[in-house]
């Protein structure tokens, strides 16, 4: 007669494995987690501020073009002294005016606050306005590094804090500013 194996028996044959990971494995995979971020957290910080820059000159050139066509639209004002005058400002843009012209349909820039930028045009006090400075400063320090400022003429300037204007050169930067 055959004989019959007991329960018992069959787990009394199987070696039993202790499971999940020991300390010393849990504290490895933690270190190597920590070394990567440690390596990518800056990366990712300063490629946040080039593209705050990289937008503030763009807002910077919209204003521009902005101030041109108003400039143009309101002779009788020249230049706007605010960038609420420049975007809606309030208003449904069906009837524009000097003082809501919905030329920059962007609420955040004609609030003067925008990825990370405090953004500021200012007039020359004449009227009708002869020319305007805009001016472009970041909100702290892990939004940008570089100030920007142009005028009518269109030029754009960098500088950083404690340096000099590089000049208005759009591109290569000068202290510190390598946009």
């Amino acid at each position: 007669m055959p004989t019959v194996r007991t329960q018992g028996a069959i787990r009394n044959g199987r070696k039993t494995l202790a499971g999940g990971f020991s300390l010393v494995e849990a504290l490895l995979v933690v270190m190597v987690i920590l070394i990567i971020a440690a390596i990518a957290i800056p990366n990712l910080v300063h490629g946040k501020m080039r593209a705050n820059e990289a937008a503030a000159v763009a807002s910077v050139r919209t204003i521009h073009v902005a101030e041109a066509m108003y400039n143009n639209s309101y002779p009788e004002v020249g230049y706007s002294g605010s960038l609420a005058n420049l975007g809606s400002n309030g208003s449904d843009c069906t009837r524009p005016t000097s003082t809501n012209s919905c030329l920059i349909m962007d609420e955040a820039l004609t609030s003067g606050i925008k990825s990370g930028y405090v953004f500021e045009v200012v007039g020359d006090g004449n009227m009708p306005t002869a020319s305007y400075t805009i001016n472009a400063s970041p909100d702290s320090g892990v939004s940008g590094r570089c100030s920007i400022s142009s005028n009518e003429s269109g030029d754009l300037h960098f500088s950083a804090p404690g340096t000099a204007d590089n000049g208005g050169r759009t591109l290569g930067g000068g202290g510190g500013c390598d946009l």
